[in-house]
Protein backbone atom coordinates (compact mmCIF):
# COMPACT_ATOMS: atom_id res chain seq x y z
CA UNK A 1 0.00 0.00 0.00
CA UNK A 2 1.81 3.36 -1.06
CA UNK A 3 2.23 6.47 0.88
CA UNK A 4 -0.76 8.16 0.24
CA UNK A 5 -2.88 5.67 0.42
CA UNK A 6 -1.72 5.32 3.49
CA UNK A 7 -2.28 8.95 4.58
CA UNK A 8 -5.85 9.15 3.23
CA UNK A 9 -6.81 6.17 5.03
CA UNK A 10 -5.19 7.41 8.25
CA UNK A 11 -7.15 10.83 7.14
CA UNK A 12 -10.47 9.09 6.86
CA UNK A 13 -10.18 6.70 10.43
CA UNK A 14 -9.53 10.80 11.76
CA UNK A 15 -12.89 12.41 10.17
CA UNK A 16 -14.63 9.37 11.83
CA UNK A 17 -13.37 9.39 15.60
CA UNK A 18 -14.02 12.90 15.68
CA UNK A 19 -17.30 12.86 13.80
CA UNK A 20 -20.30 12.69 16.04
CA UNK A 21 -23.80 12.39 14.59
CA UNK A 22 -24.74 14.91 16.69
CA UNK A 23 -22.38 17.33 15.11
CA UNK A 24 -25.12 18.00 12.02
CA UNK A 25 -26.15 20.74 12.49
CA UNK A 26 -29.99 21.65 13.59
CA UNK A 27 -32.50 24.12 11.19
CA UNK A 28 -33.89 25.99 13.69
CA UNK A 29 -31.40 25.82 16.44
CA UNK A 30 -30.75 23.03 18.77
CA UNK A 31 -33.48 21.77 20.92
CA UNK A 32 -34.50 23.23 24.60
CA UNK A 33 -36.65 20.33 25.47
CA UNK A 34 -35.88 17.06 26.40
CA UNK A 35 -37.54 13.71 26.75
CA UNK A 36 -38.08 10.11 26.63
CA UNK A 37 -38.70 8.16 23.75
CA UNK A 38 -39.99 4.44 23.81
CA UNK A 39 -40.58 4.09 27.38
CA UNK A 40 -42.59 1.22 26.14
CA UNK A 41 -43.02 -0.11 22.30
CA UNK A 42 -46.48 1.35 22.18
CA UNK A 43 -44.92 5.05 22.14
CA UNK A 44 -43.75 4.27 19.10
CA UNK A 45 -46.56 3.34 15.91
CA UNK A 46 -45.61 2.46 12.54
CA UNK A 47 -48.75 2.18 10.34
CA UNK A 48 -47.41 0.85 6.48
CA UNK A 49 -48.91 3.22 3.75
CA UNK A 50 -49.75 0.98 0.84
CA UNK A 51 -50.78 2.07 -2.17
CA UNK A 52 -51.66 -1.66 -3.76
CA UNK A 53 -55.07 -3.27 -3.89
CA UNK A 54 -54.57 -7.02 -3.93
CA UNK A 55 -57.39 -8.63 -6.41
CA UNK A 56 -58.09 -11.50 -3.86
CA UNK A 57 -56.20 -14.40 -6.39
CA UNK A 58 -52.99 -15.45 -7.55
CA UNK A 59 -49.74 -17.34 -6.04
CA UNK A 60 -48.40 -15.15 -3.59
CA UNK A 61 -50.55 -14.86 -0.08
CA UNK A 62 -50.46 -11.00 1.45
CA UNK A 63 -50.45 -10.87 5.08
CA UNK A 64 -50.53 -7.97 7.04
CA UNK A 65 -49.00 -8.30 10.51
CA UNK A 66 -48.83 -6.23 13.86
CA UNK A 67 -45.52 -6.91 15.79
CA UNK A 68 -44.59 -5.45 19.20
CA UNK A 69 -40.93 -5.91 19.63
CA UNK A 70 -39.77 -7.79 16.84
CA UNK A 71 -37.85 -7.24 13.97
CA UNK A 72 -39.11 -7.81 10.70
CA UNK A 73 -36.70 -10.46 9.21
CA UNK A 74 -37.28 -12.33 12.37
CA UNK A 75 -41.04 -12.64 11.86
CA UNK A 76 -40.57 -13.02 8.10
CA UNK A 77 -38.06 -16.35 8.87
CA UNK A 78 -41.50 -17.24 11.25
CA UNK A 79 -43.54 -17.07 8.70
CA UNK A 80 -41.74 -18.90 6.37
CA UNK A 81 -40.44 -22.11 8.96
CA UNK A 82 -44.46 -22.16 9.93
CA UNK A 83 -45.29 -22.82 6.13
CA UNK A 84 -42.61 -25.13 4.83
CA UNK A 85 -41.12 -21.99 2.52
CA UNK A 86 -37.80 -20.80 2.00
CA UNK A 87 -36.54 -17.84 3.34
CA UNK A 88 -36.76 -16.21 0.18
CA UNK A 89 -39.81 -16.63 -0.61
CA UNK A 90 -40.91 -14.50 1.77
CA UNK A 91 -40.46 -10.41 1.09
CA UNK A 92 -41.93 -7.24 2.68
CA UNK A 93 -41.64 -3.95 1.57
CA UNK A 94 -39.50 -2.17 3.93
CA UNK A 95 -37.63 -2.80 7.59
CA UNK A 96 -39.55 -1.84 10.68
CA UNK A 97 -38.16 -0.89 14.05
CA UNK A 98 -38.05 -3.72 16.53
CA UNK A 99 -38.49 -1.19 19.58
CA UNK A 100 -42.14 -0.21 18.43
CA UNK A 101 -45.72 -1.61 17.60
CA UNK A 102 -45.91 -1.58 13.59
CA UNK A 103 -48.04 -3.22 11.11
CA UNK A 104 -46.62 -4.23 7.79
CA UNK A 105 -46.94 -6.42 4.98
CA UNK A 106 -45.48 -9.93 4.13
CA UNK A 107 -46.10 -11.82 0.92
CA UNK A 108 -45.89 -15.32 0.86
CA UNK A 109 -45.13 -17.19 -2.55
CA UNK A 110 -47.18 -20.16 -2.31
CA UNK A 111 -48.58 -21.42 -5.78
CA UNK A 112 -50.96 -23.94 -5.62
CA UNK A 113 -50.56 -24.51 -2.20
CA UNK A 114 -53.76 -23.64 -0.17
CA UNK A 115 -53.64 -20.69 2.61
CA UNK A 116 -52.59 -22.28 5.88
CA UNK A 117 -54.22 -22.08 9.24
CA UNK A 118 -52.39 -19.56 10.90
CA UNK A 119 -54.46 -19.78 13.97
CA UNK A 120 -51.79 -22.64 15.60
CA UNK A 121 -49.07 -20.12 15.04
CA UNK A 122 -49.01 -18.37 18.26
CA UNK A 123 -46.85 -15.60 19.44
CA UNK A 124 -46.68 -12.81 21.44
CA UNK A 125 -44.82 -10.56 19.24
CA UNK A 126 -47.35 -10.65 16.24
CA UNK A 127 -50.55 -10.89 15.04
CA UNK A 128 -51.84 -11.72 11.41
CA UNK A 129 -54.59 -8.94 10.87
CA UNK A 130 -55.65 -9.91 7.57
CA UNK A 131 -54.80 -12.09 4.47
CA UNK A 132 -55.08 -11.82 1.09
CA UNK A 133 -54.02 -13.46 -2.24
CA UNK A 134 -52.74 -11.67 -4.94
CA UNK A 135 -50.91 -11.80 -8.34
CA UNK A 136 -47.74 -10.44 -7.40
CA UNK A 137 -45.22 -10.77 -5.12
CA UNK A 138 -44.32 -7.58 -2.43
CA UNK A 139 -41.19 -5.85 -3.64
CA UNK A 140 -38.96 -3.93 -1.60
CA UNK A 141 -39.90 -0.03 -1.52
CA UNK A 142 -43.73 -0.75 -2.75
CA UNK A 143 -44.84 1.84 -0.13
CA UNK A 144 -45.77 5.15 -0.53
CA UNK A 145 -44.92 6.03 3.13
CA UNK A 146 -45.41 5.38 6.76
CA UNK A 147 -47.97 6.34 9.02
CA UNK A 148 -46.25 7.51 12.70
CA UNK A 149 -48.01 8.03 15.74
CA UNK A 150 -45.07 9.02 18.52
CA UNK A 151 -45.64 9.35 22.35
CA UNK A 152 -42.27 11.43 24.51
CA UNK A 153 -42.88 11.49 27.74
CA UNK A 154 -41.16 12.85 30.33
CA UNK A 155 -40.53 16.65 29.37
CA UNK A 156 -38.46 18.82 31.14
CA UNK A 157 -36.84 22.33 30.08
CA UNK A 158 -38.70 24.76 27.59
CA UNK A 159 -42.29 22.80 27.24
CA UNK A 160 -43.40 26.15 25.92
CA UNK A 161 -40.67 26.72 22.52
CA UNK A 162 -42.25 22.73 21.45
CA UNK A 163 -45.31 24.41 20.04
CA UNK A 164 -43.44 27.21 18.20
CA UNK A 165 -40.71 24.77 17.01
CA UNK A 166 -43.72 22.59 15.86
CA UNK A 167 -45.11 24.87 14.14
CA UNK A 168 -42.39 25.60 11.85
CA UNK A 169 -42.04 22.12 11.08
CA UNK A 170 -45.42 22.06 9.39
CA UNK A 171 -44.35 25.42 7.45
CA UNK A 172 -40.26 24.67 6.90
CA UNK A 173 -40.13 20.94 7.09
CA UNK A 174 -37.13 19.34 8.68
CA UNK A 175 -33.86 18.45 6.86
CA UNK A 176 -33.67 15.26 5.11
CA UNK A 177 -31.10 13.57 7.17
CA UNK A 178 -29.83 9.74 7.22
CA UNK A 179 -30.95 8.47 10.77
CA UNK A 180 -28.69 7.05 13.06
CA UNK A 181 -30.22 3.62 12.39
CA UNK A 182 -28.38 4.20 8.86
CA UNK A 183 -24.75 3.99 9.72
CA UNK A 184 -25.59 1.33 12.52
CA UNK A 185 -24.19 0.64 15.91
CA UNK A 186 -21.28 3.31 17.03
CA UNK A 187 -21.48 3.82 13.29
CA UNK A 188 -20.16 0.94 12.75
CA UNK A 189 -20.86 0.88 9.08
CA UNK A 190 -18.97 3.49 7.92
CA UNK A 191 -16.18 1.30 9.44
CA UNK A 192 -17.02 -1.01 7.26
CA UNK A 193 -17.47 0.62 4.44
CA UNK A 194 -13.90 1.97 4.51
CA UNK A 195 -12.58 -1.48 4.96
CA UNK A 196 -14.06 -2.74 2.10
CA UNK A 197 -13.17 -0.30 -0.37
CA UNK A 198 -9.68 -0.58 1.03
CA UNK A 199 -9.73 -3.91 0.44
CA UNK A 200 -9.02 -5.35 4.28
CA UNK A 201 -12.88 -6.53 3.97
CA UNK A 202 -12.73 -9.32 1.66
CA UNK A 203 -15.99 -12.42 2.25
CA UNK A 204 -18.78 -9.66 2.62
CA UNK A 205 -22.67 -11.09 1.89
CA UNK A 206 -24.85 -9.06 -0.53
CA UNK A 207 -27.14 -8.28 2.32
CA UNK A 208 -23.99 -6.76 4.14
CA UNK A 209 -22.28 -5.13 1.59
CA UNK A 210 -25.59 -2.94 0.43
CA UNK A 211 -25.80 -1.82 4.00
CA UNK A 212 -21.93 -0.62 3.89
CA UNK A 213 -22.96 0.98 0.38
CA UNK A 214 -25.79 2.83 1.76
CA UNK A 215 -23.76 4.01 4.97
CA UNK A 216 -21.16 5.60 2.78
CA UNK A 217 -23.08 7.39 0.82
CA UNK A 218 -25.79 8.93 3.34
CA UNK A 219 -22.78 9.64 4.99
CA UNK A 220 -21.56 12.43 2.43
CA UNK A 221 -25.03 13.26 1.91
CA UNK A 222 -25.28 13.95 5.07
CA UNK A 223 -22.53 16.33 5.10
CA UNK A 224 -23.66 18.46 2.51
CA UNK A 225 -27.22 19.05 4.11
CA UNK A 226 -25.39 20.02 7.02
CA UNK A 227 -22.84 22.34 5.49
CA UNK A 228 -25.67 23.83 3.50
CA UNK A 229 -27.81 24.40 7.13
CA UNK A 230 -24.83 26.21 8.43
CA UNK A 231 -24.63 28.77 4.63
CA UNK A 232 -27.87 29.42 5.59
CA UNK A 233 -28.97 28.15 1.64
CA UNK A 234 -30.69 24.67 2.49
CA UNK A 235 -34.27 26.05 1.82
CA UNK A 236 -32.33 28.61 -0.92
CA UNK A 237 -31.74 28.12 -4.32
CA UNK A 238 -28.03 28.56 -5.43
CA UNK A 239 -26.78 28.26 -8.86
CA UNK A 240 -26.98 25.07 -10.58
CA UNK A 241 -29.42 23.73 -7.93
CA UNK A 242 -30.97 20.26 -8.91
CA UNK A 243 -35.16 20.39 -7.70
CA UNK A 244 -37.56 17.35 -7.09
CA UNK A 245 -41.06 17.68 -7.16
CA UNK A 246 -42.44 16.59 -3.20
CA UNK A 247 -42.95 13.56 -2.43
CA UNK A 248 -41.70 12.01 -6.21
CA UNK A 249 -38.11 11.46 -7.09
CA UNK A 250 -38.21 13.27 -10.36
CA UNK A 251 -36.34 16.13 -10.64
CA UNK A 252 -35.44 18.65 -13.16
CA UNK A 253 -33.17 22.10 -13.26
CA UNK A 254 -34.50 25.48 -14.19
CA UNK A 255 -33.07 25.74 -17.37
CA UNK A 256 -33.72 26.00 -21.18
CA UNK A 257 -37.12 27.33 -22.76
CA UNK A 258 -39.08 26.44 -19.88
CA UNK A 259 -37.01 27.75 -17.74
CA UNK A 260 -38.69 29.43 -14.43
CA UNK A 261 -38.12 32.96 -12.74
CA UNK A 262 -36.55 33.27 -9.22
CA UNK A 263 -39.36 34.60 -7.81
CA UNK A 264 -41.66 31.54 -9.26
CA UNK A 265 -38.96 29.25 -7.73
CA UNK A 266 -39.17 30.93 -4.73
CA UNK A 267 -42.77 30.55 -4.32
CA UNK A 268 -43.06 26.81 -5.16
CA UNK A 269 -39.95 26.14 -2.34
CA UNK A 270 -42.01 28.52 0.05
CA UNK A 271 -45.53 26.01 -1.00
CA UNK A 272 -43.31 22.84 -0.32
CA UNK A 273 -44.53 22.01 -4.16
CA UNK A 274 -40.86 21.18 -4.81
CA UNK A 275 -37.55 20.96 -3.11
CA UNK A 276 -33.92 21.30 -3.52
CA UNK A 277 -31.57 18.19 -3.53
CA UNK A 278 -28.52 16.75 -3.28
CA UNK A 279 -26.22 14.03 -4.63
CA UNK A 280 -26.54 10.26 -3.53
CA UNK A 281 -22.92 9.57 -4.53
CA UNK A 282 -22.01 7.16 -7.37
CA UNK A 283 -20.10 7.22 -11.07
CA UNK A 284 -21.82 9.76 -14.02
CA UNK A 285 -22.07 12.78 -14.26
CA UNK A 286 -24.04 15.00 -11.82
CA UNK A 287 -27.39 17.10 -12.66
CA UNK A 288 -25.92 19.72 -10.64
CA UNK A 289 -23.31 22.85 -12.12
CA UNK A 290 -22.00 25.86 -10.28
CA UNK A 291 -21.99 26.22 -6.91
CA UNK A 292 -24.02 23.01 -5.81
CA UNK A 293 -21.84 20.87 -7.90
CA UNK A 294 -18.37 22.61 -6.21
CA UNK A 295 -19.92 22.21 -2.59
CA UNK A 296 -20.87 18.41 -3.43
CA UNK A 297 -17.51 17.84 -4.85
CA UNK A 298 -15.40 19.34 -2.02
CA UNK A 299 -17.76 17.69 0.35
CA UNK A 300 -17.04 14.13 -0.91
CA UNK A 301 -13.40 14.85 -1.68
CA UNK A 302 -13.12 15.33 1.51
CA UNK A 303 -13.74 11.44 2.25
CA UNK A 304 -12.03 10.41 -1.20
CA UNK A 305 -11.78 6.65 -0.28
CA UNK A 306 -16.59 6.53 0.18
CA UNK A 307 -16.76 8.68 -3.03
CA UNK A 308 -13.75 6.42 -4.82
CA UNK A 309 -15.53 3.60 -3.03
CA UNK A 310 -18.70 3.94 -4.45
CA UNK A 311 -17.78 4.52 -8.10
CA UNK A 312 -16.11 2.00 -8.02
CA UNK A 313 -18.99 -0.28 -7.10
CA UNK A 314 -20.46 1.64 -10.30
CA UNK A 315 -23.46 2.90 -8.01
CA UNK A 316 -25.31 5.32 -10.45
CA UNK A 317 -25.33 9.29 -10.03
CA UNK A 318 -28.87 10.12 -7.68
CA UNK A 319 -30.14 12.87 -6.23
CA UNK A 320 -32.38 12.95 -2.82
CA UNK A 321 -34.12 16.17 -1.12
CA UNK A 322 -32.63 18.26 1.21
CA UNK A 323 -36.47 19.19 3.05
CA UNK A 324 -38.51 16.50 4.74
CA UNK A 325 -41.99 17.43 4.59
CA UNK A 326 -44.24 15.75 7.26
CA UNK A 327 -48.23 15.48 5.97
CA UNK A 328 -51.16 15.55 8.12
CA UNK A 329 -49.21 16.72 11.36
CA UNK A 330 -50.80 17.11 14.45
CA UNK A 331 -49.57 17.50 17.91
CA UNK A 332 -50.37 17.67 21.75
CA UNK A 333 -48.67 18.69 24.76
CA UNK A 334 -50.08 17.81 27.87
CA UNK A 335 -48.44 16.66 31.68
CA UNK A 336 -44.75 16.60 29.95
CA UNK A 337 -46.14 14.54 27.16
CA UNK A 338 -45.84 15.19 23.58
CA UNK A 339 -47.94 13.05 21.87
CA UNK A 340 -47.68 13.77 17.18
CA UNK A 341 -48.60 12.19 14.34
CA UNK A 342 -47.54 12.30 11.12
CA UNK A 343 -47.54 10.92 7.84
CA UNK A 344 -43.99 10.52 6.37
CA UNK A 345 -42.54 9.04 2.50
CA UNK A 346 -40.89 5.73 2.14
CA UNK A 347 -37.47 6.21 2.76
CA UNK A 348 -37.62 8.99 5.19
CA UNK A 349 -36.81 9.26 9.17
CA UNK A 350 -39.18 10.17 11.43
CA UNK A 351 -36.23 10.15 14.11
CA UNK A 352 -35.04 13.10 12.08
CA UNK A 353 -38.22 15.34 12.78
CA UNK A 354 -38.46 14.43 16.82
CA UNK A 355 -34.85 15.53 16.84
CA UNK A 356 -35.43 19.18 15.79
CA UNK A 357 -37.75 20.05 18.29
CA UNK A 358 -36.69 17.22 21.57
CA UNK A 359 -33.70 16.62 22.61
CA UNK A 360 -34.06 12.65 23.12
CA UNK A 361 -32.92 11.20 26.52
CA UNK A 362 -30.76 7.70 25.96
Amino acid sequence: MNHDRISMLMFLKRKIMEYSFNELLFAYGSPKTKGRLKAQNSDFRVDEIMPIETSGEGEHLWLLIEKDGSNTDWVAQQLAKFCGLKSMAVSYAGMKDRHAVTTQWFSLHMPGMENPDFSELADDEFKILKMSRHNRKLKRGALSGNRFKIRITELSGDIESLDEKLHLIEQQGVPNYFGKQRFGRDMGNIYKAEKLFSRELKKVKKQQRSLYLSAARSWIFNQVLSKRIQQDNWLLPMSGEVFMLNGKSACFTNEGENQESTEEINQRLSNKEINLTSCLWGEGESMATGEVLDLETSTASEFKILADGLQSARLKQERRALRLVPENLNWCVKDNVLEMEFDLPTGTYATMLIRECVDIID
